[in-house]
């Protein structure tokens, strides 16, 4: 027979059945049964994202064509494995045993009782752990200790185990754990097998060491996610510092500049430059560009200061995009989308790297400091996790496990908004309720540990010299009345109107800018959104302002404001013309944070959200307290004391604010501690509660997705919320799965390092189930092809240099020359997790949310019924009107029409340099750039 033969030539013809074969691997305990009688593994395998194609983050991996393969063995039958009487003769239990059998904990050895397995275990040798991410390209499958592992343990054989049954040798060693390469681009990782490995690795390295040295050992390996913590912190409030205090100075530079006349230098701010004044306008050492010019007519002086005003402005934000676009193009927008999904387990390259955090920081700067709609608190938390990727990779046992790596990521992402707000427990909060997929009570510990470190040095710097972390922090000495709670509610329904709003109206605008052709490059698009914003900004005295400020003002109350620069003071008729000016502002932010938020820089949408809130907010205080005033005798202001401000419109300011926060994010308890932190009123806790609990409400009418969720489902990201209350079709998961008649299946034996190569040619998929021959197709196992690539490139390479003839198993061949054959077992995964194909679709896509999965097969006594990968449960749970995206071709083209980090640039595989990046390991045509498993430690993220 012909190693290759078709099954099925049905085509798929349901949605759910175009993604079936390029699934990705997620290891777990097997529930198929096995006609080949392999020993149960209770230990995950290596598994790697099969999702389609290179640049795909779904992986779609082209459309399935009209035949799939199955392929079987041809003339390799070995009649002994079929006897039934002698099924156990290979069992290593019956024959003798270097030792008895004892199911007894065994005694920690001493340090010095196995040299060689300690120095194994340090130096990181073959064989030092069967999860180790190091192998010689050199591996032999059979007659070596590489891929064996003892009964007793995770820990590896010294050698290979001499027994053998008719000169045959036992292969009880060689079906171990399994091994990886390293994570491609655009693929997501394997959850259960990262925290496995470092079971295993924790396991060897308790075992290894005893007595003091042990200890200190030990000591050392806890201690590193705490210096990576702290290190985080302390240079994510020292960038917050450098950050503050560089905008505002850019951001004053649009109106004048600090002399030296006064001991002032150019490179201060106003506020530095006047510091010590009460009154802004009594400071000598800033001086307008009119000033400066000497013009005097106010016609003249307001012309000049216009001038500058918009082309400073339009510079900034050219600056800000030609960075992002020639550097880093991931330095774009705020990054919580991104930083969601890679929490969720996915690998976006050089999101994280140096270049990125270099061009973030610098683009962020320059963007605020433009006066546009956008703000710096989300951005932030970008930064921090760029922070927390360069000092993971001073220590590779935490670099080189992806799992761990994310704990790092979630607790250095409290920092980020620690610094933004100075709310350090409201930083922690906000990594738990709005980024961390998987949030463990360590890593709530290590979030407040590093959210404070960033807190106590932003502290130290006092950017602002005032002795507060923001500029926006206020304290109010009044308490509020129980008619109140009215307006406060009126107050949360608008937040959750104007949340609702504002995500239909900015995906309005992204989606048509992804669907117009005639629309001009990025950068032109941020220049022309920045003359539009400068435009109309300088006019209104509230939208000139920086955004900080603004707030500042806003929250502010009357009593304890020095310098009334906004007119929010005025009292009688000139309140009128403030209430006016304050909706004006607020009616024009929203349209212009719609079409500014999801431009090419750096861009956050808090502090907008906020400032309109803030502007809607102080109006609503204005007019209650002209009514107050105007009629204190009406029923619901007799609780008012005499001669005391009964009114505090700052109040209002700040609980407009966090509506429109909660409208907008759909956050609840972090934004309540977040105000509160802001504030310290306690007293201000429940109207707070009681605002962002309407904003919720009303915003979920709109929409169940906040505005970072929608651009995640903008995006196509493969991203499942484990927190979110999806509606899922109360159908089995047969109608969804790719039957088997579609699937592109191995078998055990009858192939050659030839015919496997060709079948990775002609098909895209990222994984391939195995089954035992094409009649019974009992589930062997499942290998991903960038497992199953590396194998057949580096076989073929020396030392090996297997011909192409060579032949290629999946299952035990115990009359295989080790030497002349290849073993693929060590790299298939031999214990994928399995349901019933009768299984609930409930309960499959629970197991994708819980345990980070990323395809479950489908068997039914062991015979192999389909597959569901990650990405049909994305386009089920997602709505009928998604339609699947196909690829052009096995695994090449540019990546510029894959789905997930699209929006008109090279994305997908987007190189930094903008002539498009090879994405992972597997991407040339001659494989030259191809590593070994082991050199793992190049940047992932």
């Amino acid at each position: 027979m012909s190693p290759t033969h078709a099954m099925n030539n049905a085509s798929s013809s349901s949605a759910s059945a175009s993604a079936g074969a390029s699934s990705s691997s997620s290891s777990s305990s097997s529930s198929s049964a096995s006609a080949s009688a392999q020993p149960p593994q209770n230990t995950p395998q290596n598994t790697h994202y099969p999702d389609g194609l290179d640049g795909d983050p779904f992986g779609t991996g082209g459309h399935r064509d009209a035949a799939h393969y199955l392929h079987h063995a041809s003339g390799h039958d070995n009649d002994d494995d079929n006897d039934d009487s002698d099924i156990l003769r290979d069992d290593p239990l019956r024959d003798d045993l270097a030792e008895p059998l004892s199911f007894k904990r065994k005694q920690k050895q001493g340090l010095l009782s196995q040299p060689a397995r300690l120095l194994s275990a340090l130096t990181g040798g073959a064989g030092a752990s069967p999860y180790s991410n190091s192998s010689s390209s050199s591996y032999r499958p059979t007659g070596s200790g590489s891929g064996s592992t003892r009964l007793e343990g995770l820990a590896p054989a010294d050698g290979l185990h001499t027994n053998s049954k008719d000169g045959v040798p036992l292969d009880w060693y060689v079906e171990g754990p399994g091994r990886r390469v390293g994570y491609e681009d655009l693929t997501a990782i394997d959850w259960i097998f990262e925290y496995t490995k470092e079971r295993q690795r924790l396991r060897v390295l308790h075992s290894s060491a005893a007595g003091l040295l042990g200890y200190l050992q030990r000591l050392l390996d806890a201690s590193q996610v705490w210096v990576i913590l702290v290190l985080t912190g302390l240079a994510v409030g020292a960038l917050a510092a450098a950050i503050d205090v560089t905008t505002d100075w850019l951001g004053d530079l649009k109106f004048g500049f600090c002399s030296t006349t006064d001991g002032g230098a150019f490179y201060l701010s106003k506020s530095f430059c006047c510091f010590g004044y009460d009154e802004h306008a009594m400071c000598g050492g800033w001086r307008s560009w009119s000033a400066a010019l000497g013009i005097t007519s106010p016609g003249g002086k307001w012309f000049i200061e216009y001038f500058f005003y918009l082309v400073l402005a339009i510079l900034f934000a050219l600056s800000a995009s030609a960075l992002v676009r020639e550097y880093a193009i991931y330095a774009k927008h705020s990054g919580i989308p991104e930083i969601k999904t890679v929490l969720g387990g996915f690998i976006i390259r050089r999101f994280l790297g140096v270049w990125t955090l270099i061009t973030k920081s610098l683009g962020l700067v320059l963007a605020v400091a433009s006066g546009m709609w956008l703000g710096k608190e989300g951005p932030l938390v970008h930064v921090a996790c760029c922070c927390a990727n360069l000092f993971t990779k001073l220590f590779p046992n935490i670099n080189n496990n992806e799992a761990r790596k994310r704990e790092v990521l979630s607790a250095a992402a409290a920092s980020g908004i620690s610094v933004a707000f100075g709310s350090p427990i409201g930083g922690v909060l906000f990594s738990l309720e709005q980024l961390s997929y998987y949030f463990p009570d360590k890593t709530m510990w290590q979030s407040f540990v590093c959210a404070m470190t960033a807190a106590v040095m932003l502290q130290a710097f006092d950017p602002f010299r005032s002795g507060k972390l923001v500029l926006y922090q206020v304290t109010y000495t009044s308490s509020w009345h129980g008619f109140e709670l009215v307006p406060f509610v009126m107050l949360g329904i608008l937040g959750g109107i104007y949340g609702g709003l504002f995500i239909k109206a900015n995906m309005k605008v992204a989606q048509w800018k992804k669907s117009t052709t005639w629309l001009p490059g990025p950068v032109v698009q941020v220049v022309v959104v920045a003359l539009l914003t400068a435009l109309v900004n300088y006019p209104n005295n509230y939208m000139r302002a920086q955004s900080s400020e603004l707030v500042s003002n806003l929250f502010s109350e009357c009593s304890m404001l020095l310098d009334d620069q906004f007119g929010l003071c005025k009292t009688g008729a000139a309140s009128a013309g403030t209430i006016v000016l304050l909706v004006f502002a607020a009616v024009l932010g929203f349209f212009l944070a719609a079409i500014t938020f999801g431009l090419q820089i750096p861009a956050g949408i808090i502090l907008p959200s906020m400032a309109i809130g803030a502007l809607t907010g102080r109006a609503t205080g204005i007019i209650m307290e002209i009514w107050q005033l105007n009629h204190p005798g009406f029923i619901a202001f007799r609780t008012c004391e005499p001669d005391i401000p009964c009114i505090t419109p700052g109040t209002y300011a700040i609980i407009g604010a966090a509506a429109a926060l909660a409208g907008v994010t759909r956050m609840t308890v972090s934004i309540v501690v977040i105000m509160f932190e802001l504030t310290g009123a306690l007293t201000y806790v429940l109207p707070i509660m009681v605002a962002v609990m309407m904003a919720k409400w009303v915003g979920d009418a709109f929409s169940r997705r906040g505005i970072y969720e929608s651009w995640i489902h903008f995006n196509e990201y493969p991203f499942l919320d484990n927190s979110e209350e999806m509606q899922i079709p109360d159908i089995p998961a047969s109608q969804i799965m790719t039957r088997i008649e579609d699937l592109v299946v191995l078998t055990a034996t009858g192939h050659t390092i030839a015919s496997l190569t060709a079948i990775l040619d002609a098909h895209p998929y990222r994984g391939f189930p195995v089954v035992s021959d094409p009649r019974d197709a009992i589930l062997l196992g499942y290998i991903s092809r960038a497992e199953l690539a590396y194998n057949l490139h580096t076989s073929t390479q020396p030392p090996r240099s297997l011909p192409p003839e060579t032949e290629a198993f999946f299952a035990h061949q115990p009359l295989a020359d080790p030497n002349t054959t290849l073993d693929l077992r060590p790299w298939m995964d031999q214990t994928p997790l399995t349901l019933p194909s009768r299984s609930r679709l409930h309960l499959a896509v629970s197991y994708f949310q819980k345990l980070g999965l990323r395809y479950v097969l489908f068997s039914d006594r062991g015979v192999l019924q389909g597959l569901l990968t990650k990405k049909d449960v994305w386009y089920v749970l997602n709505g009928a009107e998604e339609t699947r995206r196909t690829g052009t071709g096995g695994g090449g083209g540019d990546g510029t029409d894959a789905p997930g980090l699209n929006g008109g640039v090279e994305t997908g595989i987007t190189r930094e340099d903008g002539d498009g990046e090879q994405a992972g390991l597997l991407r040339g045509s001659v494989l030259d750039d191809l590593v070994s498993p082991g050199a793992d430690t190049a940047s992932i993220l």
